[in-house]
């Protein structure tokens, strides 16, 4: 495929195919959703936005060069219910599909989760957190919530808790997922996996510079189909990082909101 094609993906995306090839366990790339329309003001897009014309190539593009270059198909999708969401997911499918000469009827179903919905799986209460989510902006709703300093908001080890066990459960929703070659695909949005990775990696503060841009995602594994008994691996912009599950969500499990 020609690189042309590709112009717009963050560079960290397809370098890091190689880093995942001797990966044997299920895979899942948890994406944010490909190029939309601009927001001016604080970073808060409307879920009406839409994928630009080059959003929807770059898409579909993407999608085939998972599969041409790392022979792994995706074998499931979860998406937010955001329209561009699930135009990404499915875009993404149908460049498989190309490759593959297949129908798009054979395409894996988009399962559509609203804890992949912005703030989605870090509220509990949102009359509460959502007037702050625009006021404060997203990078600053983020740090509040790192903080704990929002009303309305789960823990930040709770929402990660939520969306791990949501992966996980993807990934080994069946008994010959351990030995799968495939990739499970999740689309959601930049304040997921903002907030997903500070908390995994232990941050209280995070600036523009560790924001996820529009088609870049991290990749994730576990290493056991019980999700308590499972070491979490993650490849994030090149750099690969490990937790026990049980020690990553200890706090979550012990001190219940």
């Amino acid at each position: 495929m020609p690189e042309s094609s590709l112009i717009g993906l963050p560079s960290s995306m397809s370098a890091s195919l190689e880093q995942i090839a001797e990966v044997h366990h299920p895979l899942v790339l948890l994406t944010r959703h490909s190029i939309r329309e601009e927001v001016a003001g604080h970073g808060f897009a409307s879920y009406a936005l839409p994928l630009t014309p080059h959003g929807r190539q770059l898409a579909q593009a993407w999608g085939r060069h998972l599969l041409e270059y790392s022979g792994r198909r995706i074998h499931s999708c979860v998406s937010s219910p955001i329209q561009r969401c699930v135009d990404t997911a499915s875009l993404m499918l149908a460049g498989q599909a190309e490759l593959l000469g297949a129908p798009l009827g054979g395409l894996p179903q988009i399962a559509e989760q609203a804890l992949l919905v912005e703030p989605g799986s870090f509220v509990h209460d949102v009359q509460q957190a959502g007037p702050v989510f625009l006021q404060q902006g997203s990078l600053g709703f983020i740090n509040g919530f790192l903080r704990e300093e929002i009303s309305g908001m789960k823990r930040p080890q709770h929402g990660v808790r939520d969306i791990l066990q949501l992966l996980h459960g993807q990934a080994y929703a069946d008994a010959a997922s351990s030995s799968d070659r495939g990739i499970h695909l999740a689309v959601s949005h930049d304040t997921i996996l903002a907030a997903l990775l500070a908390v995994m990696a232990q941050q209280r503060v995070i600036t523009w510079a560790d924001w996820p841009e529009m088609m870049e995602g991290v990749w994730l594994w576990f290493d056991h189909a019980d999700f308590m008994q499972a070491t979490l691996y993650w490849l994030w912009r090149g750099v690969q990082y490990q937790q026990s599950v049980a020690q990553l969500i200890h706090l979550a499990d012990s001190d219940p909101a």
